[in-house]
């Protein structure tokens, strides 16, 4: 402010991990990083710029504010940039549970992945593994506005993985099972993640092509969320704004099936997403996004609003050194009642799908393709695997014909059950 700026904002945000590798029996990689990075934004009438930088000595901090001032006078007007009024910030922010000590070292990981590698060879099938790992990590953010607003917040983090392949006279598969935790106690076991890579891969021996047709699609929880995500792109602020939303005229309309609820948390304890506020200093609160299948609210920062003349949502996020953008935290589709059998047996001849490769959305229409693999649906159960296949439709044609299963994991910042859905166009041989 001293320098010039009407008004600014800055933020700094710290990272330290530690990750160990396994191969073959032996200590692969041991790789520890720590980062402390710097923001600032700053507004001089309608014109505003934005530096990251990773020097915080006094002269570092003293250059990124010359640059991002002489860069602010020299930007273009941009008619909605400003921060948010001082009225609007949060009055209070409720505290969340998102770190927990992990007392994690090199020999503990290197452990952990010992023991999911010895799990997948156990496995009758594989032959070797392409590397297992165990991880752990903290992070922490602080961020300040010239309007008085202040927010602190640290997490905690800890993950598995393994992939395993297997091996027969068909030919070899791989495959692959993780899990991250913000705490050790809730962290699935290497011995469990381990085995389960192991069994993935020896199930996807001997994959075959699936005949084109349509037919009833199960997207497997592991990759589900892709539609979570594809509708919070296309109700975010700024695309529709742009009007370059297959959702922009669907505000109030039903999109889903009658009973379908999308969540947002993002006071949850120990979840990836929980934050007390959003990126610009508003207030988070529990809502749904989708609620008995309406859309109920566009996602907005305070850019997007002041466009579209609508009020906040509390959806900015942080851009360290730039303007905020627009983001979700927490969410997730509600179980439906019938678990992945159950939607099987509901589906009786089709597709599982449980891996997909280089999904393609047209953002305007909803049109949307992907190439998969997984498994025929035969007699209402899973029967041998395929692959080489592709999925094609309209994602407003598969919001109304979505049936949830009921197992809902809260593994990530975006979570779904597995989902049927009838009539999916399905290119095979």
């Amino acid at each position: 402010m001293k320098a010039g700026a009407d008004q600014a904002e800055a933020g700094v945000s710290e990272s330290r991990s530690v990750e160990a590798g396994v191969l073959n029996g032996a200590l692969e990689t041991v790789e520890r990083s720590e980062s402390r990075d710097g923001g600032l934004r700053v507004i001089i009438g309608k014109k505003q710029a934005g530096v990251a930088f990773s020097d915080l000595s006094e002269a570092g901090l003293d250059l990124a504010i010359e640059r991002a001032i002489a860069m602010a006078k020299a930007a273009p007007d941009d008619p909605y940039c400003g921060l948010v009024d001082k009225d609007q910030l949060a009055k209070t922010q409720p505290h969340i549970e998102t770190y927990a000590p992990l007392q994690l070292d090199e020999a503990a990981l290197e452990a952990s992945a010992l023991e999911m590698e010895a799990a997948a060879l156990d496995v009758e099938g594989v032959v070797t593994t392409a590397g297992c790992g165990a991880s752990g990590g903290t992070s922490a953010s602080v961020f300040v506005t010239s309007t008085g607003f202040e927010r602190a917040k640290i997490g905690s983090r800890c993950g598995l993985g393994a992939a395993a392949v297997a091996k027969n006279d068909a030919g070899m598969e791989r495959d692959y099972d993780s899990h991250q935790s913000r705490r050790l106690i809730t962290l699935k076991s290497p011995e469990e993640i381990g085995r389960s890579a192991g069994e993935r891969a020896v199930a996807r021996l001997g994959s075959d092509k699936l005949s084109t047709g349509k037919m009833p699609v199960i997207f497997d929880k592991r990759v589900s969320t892709t539609f979570i995500s594809s509708l919070l792109g296309a109700i975010s602020g700024p695309a529709i704004a742009r009007g370059t939303s297959f959702l922009r005229d669907k505000m109030g309309e039903r999109i889903f099936a009658e009973g379908i609820d999308i969540i947002e948390d993002p006071l949850r304890d120990w979840s990836f997403g929980a934050r007390a506020t959003d990126g610009e200093g508003l207030a988070c609160r529990p809502r749904a996004i989708i609620e008995d299948g309406l859309l109920t609210t566009w996602l907005l920062n305070a850019s997007s609003a002041r466009q579209l003349g609508l009020e906040l949502t509390g959806h900015a996020s942080r851009n360290l050194g730039g303007p905020p953008g627009v983001g979700a935290s927490n969410v997730h589709l509600a179980d439906g009642e019938l678990d992945q059998a159950g939607l099987m047996k509901e589906a009786g001849e089709g597709l599982l799908i449980t891996e997909m490769f280089g999904p393609s959305l047209n953002a305007n229409t909803g049109d949307w393709s992907v190439g998969v693999a997984g498994y025929r649906i035969a007699g209402g159960e899973r029967a041998g695997p395929v692959s080489e296949v592709t999925v094609a439709g309209n994602l407003l044609d598969f919001f109304a014909r979505m049936v949830p299963g009921s197992d809902l994991e809260f593994d990530s910042a975006i979570n779904a059950p597995s989902l049927l859905i009838d009539g999916v166009s399905v290119g095979g041989r």
